[in-house]
């Protein structure tokens, strides 16, 4: 068995400047804290305009030491972070925004070594692709202001991934997103895209790196929009002179606050969790699609460490139609290789032989074994969706518990849905026309609350049957007395189904049952709808 084996080696810096002697592999830690764009910092909106061809990169040069021999050989660069300092491009200028943000992140050390033990893994890779395009190694910074460096980070606008791409830019350059696998959280993946994206952006806005990153953070529409008002007005287009969103005014001064801190690490007294600048993950290409957890075992891993390492997988396995690539520790990587060189791809998934029953259709069955229809019609070689009862059909199934693949979609969401964020916690099951905004109305919560304590997004549909928490600040949950009266309510000027369902502790579901209706349409003054309402619940 082939397997096409790949080591992420350094592709600028030449053997001289880099000493492999091995690689020490720190296991990514987990945090619970979801750190995006909007981590809570300060801004001061004021600003000095600055006028500086807008920060373009400034050649990086290095003075010989005449002192010494011409001959004499560079001194290796040990250090990760030290290789990142010494290819900064970027001049920052003393604006009140930028100090805003400096002053933060030097207060919150903490911070900076967290994060830096969640980059570990992947800032090399990263570094290195930059590199490899000769962009401004600032970027190598931008996962700390996107995501923390936590690759299942997920933010209120849908934005996923240490790069935080939205799905509709994801799938623009190129990132896959199914059932099985989201590229967003694909490190190796994601950052191609994101240089990608913010190579495209350094086009559109004609070489202008500071519009580039105000795009990629709130799009190129609304700076291009800025930067027109600016010009018919007469006032200036810099960046520091546009009228941006509040987040995207801080957005360009974090990335320069910590470019700045590690370019003067020692004058502001910072000490950056050391990364050896050599790779800590090697890249290997499955040739098809495997169970996680007999991958783990392979590569004499934790089945929690590789998943970590390979989070764009969302269930128990890789996608059946890739990608089945896999980030492991190079020690791992070579008894990773050594092991599936020994084994057959069919025995690489585990199977079972279904019976099908009356009444069971593609769906069903895919829900039962935590697979897709897709999966079952491609392995099974059906051209539709129509069964027969009596017929058997294989299935890939996943080789251990799956409770034991804890950083999976559902076990990921059920982790978040067990922790408590209130002093008594509502059990709801989605009905058909439900949204998000509907039931944090009924339930007098926030939409961003709802979503966070369910491990989503607020636009994220819904789908009948999904199971929600909702968490209340009482001491308990409503409970019904039993008390239940059938009332007929006249809809006044400025009522909402929402509103109406919020008041007599019912769902908007509910109410467009009894009365035949529709949310789509809207109501009328005078209209009189049927409730079914437990009359002690019913809130004034």
């Amino acid at each position: 068995m082939n397997v096409r084996y790949k080591l992420l080696t350094s592709s600028v810096l030449s053997a001289s400047l880099l000493t492999l002697s091995g690689c020490q592999v720190t296991s990514l830690l987990h945090s619970d804290e979801n750190v995006s764009v909007n981590q809570s910092q300060p801004e001061t909106t004021s600003a000095t305009p600055v006028n500086i061809a807008e920060l373009q990169p400034v050649p990086v040069e290095v003075t010989p030491d005449k002192s010494k021999s011409e001959k004499a050989e560079p001194v290796p660069i040990d250090d990760l972070w030290q290789r990142i300092r010494l290819k900064l491009a970027f001049q920052v200028p003393d604006n009140a925004r930028v100090n805003s943000q400096r002053n933060w992140y030097l207060s919150h050390p903490e911070y900076l070594e967290r994060v830096g033990k969640r980059a570990e893994p992947f800032l090399h890779l990263i570094v290195e692709e930059i590199d490899r395009r000769g962009m401004p190694m600032e970027f190598a910074l931008l996962p700390i202001v996107e995501s923390a460096f936590d690759p299942f980070a997920y933010s209120h606008g849908s934005a996923s991934g240490v790069w935080q791409f939205i799905p509709s830019t994801a799938r623009h350059y190129g990132l896959k997103i199914d059932w099985w696998y989201d590229g967003r959280r694909d490190v190796y993946a994601a950052t191609r895209a994101a240089l990608d994206y913010l190579e495209a952006l350094h086009d559109y806005f004609d070489g202008n790196w500071l519009h580039a990153l105000a795009a990629y953070n709130s799009g190129e529409g609304r700076v291009a929009a800025a930067i027109r008002r600016n010009k018919r007005k007469g006032e200036p287009t810099d960046f520091w002179n546009l009228d941006l969103p509040r987040e995207t005014r801080a957005y360009v001064p974090k990335l320069l606050a910590l470019a700045d801190i590690l370019a003067n690490t020692d004058e502001y007294g910072i000490v950056w969790y050391p990364i050896e600048n050599q790779p800590q993950l090697n890249v290997i290409e499955v040739p098809g699609q495997i169970d996680l957890a007999l991958a783990a075992d392979m590569a004499e891993l934790p089945l929690e460490t590789l998943h970590r390492y390979n989070s764009a997988y969302n269930r128990w396995a890789t996608a059946p139609d890739g990608p089945h690539r896999l980030l492991l520790p190079q020690p791992n990587a070579s008894i990773f290789e050594s092991a599936i060189n020994k084994t057959d791809p069919k025995d690489w998934l585990s199977w079972k032989r279904h019976k099908i029953r009356s009444g069971e259709s593609l769906l069903t069955i895919a829900k039962k074994y935590n697979t897709s229809v897709d999966v079952i019609q491609s392995v099974n070689e059906l051209n539709g969706a129509l069964i027969r009862s009596g017929d058997y059909l294989l299935i890939p199934v996943a080789t251990k518990d799956l409770e034991q693949y804890t950083l999976s979609s559902n076990q990921r969401r059920i982790a978040k849905q067990s922790k408590q964020y209130g002093k008594s916690k509502v059990n709801y099951q989605v009905q058909s026309g439900d949204t998000l905004w509907d039931i944090s109305r009924a339930f007098n919560v926030g939409v961003r609350e709802l979503a966070s304590w369910n491990s989503m997004a607020p636009g994220d549909y819904l789908r009948p049957g999904q199971k929600l928490v909702i968490w209340q600040k009482g001491e308990s949950a409503p409970q019904s007395t039993g008390i239940l009266r059938t009332i007929v309510y006249q809809v006044r000027s400025g009522d909402s189904l929402a509103r109406i369902a919020n008041r007599f502790n019912v769902t908007i579901s509910q109410i467009e049952q009894w009365n035949n209706i529709s949310r789509s349409r809207y109501l009328q003054p005078g209209q009189r709808l049927t409730l079914k309402v437990d009359v002690v619940n019913v809130n004034s």
